[in-house]
């Protein structure tokens, strides 16, 4: 998955959950008119949201940058500035939306080196 390295928008999130939910729909032979709820269909297919999973490959490769020495070239792409500054709010930047998950899952950045406790404190289960 690519969603790794780009910030997502809340309206892009928005449109991927959209497709995903048509796709579980499609696949488990419902459509709206059924009126089955979207954690119903979930359940059943034993499937997490594609947001949580989006999150988990966030920072699952925020681990890996992380852990790499600071000389390695992905490192030096950290301190890149892109850019000057524009008018209006500012862009959404990877490493906010890395800050904004960390904060979700109430996790501390210095658990990136314990890659076991870091993997499990990031995993998202599949069956709900």
């Amino acid at each position: 998955m690519e969603s790794e390295c780009w910030p997502i928008k809340k309206q892009q999130e928005h449109k991927v959950k959209v497709a995903e939910m048509r796709m579980l729909r499609w696949s488990s032979g419902l459509t709206l008119k059924d009126k089955v709820r979207n954690e119903t269909i979930r359940s059943n297919l034993k499937v997490a949201p594609i947001d949580e999973k989006m999150r988990e490959g966030r920072l699952r490769w925020f681990g890996h940058v992380r852990r790499r020495p600071i000389d390695a070239p992905i490192r030096k792409c950290e301190d890149i500035d892109i850019g000057t500054e524009r008018e209006g709010r500012p862009r959404l930047t990877w490493e906010r939306v890395i800050r904004k998950d960390l904060e979700l899952l109430d996790i501390s950045e210095d658990l990136v080196e314990e890659r076991g406790e870091w993997r499990r404190s990031i995993h998202v289960a599949d069956a709900l």
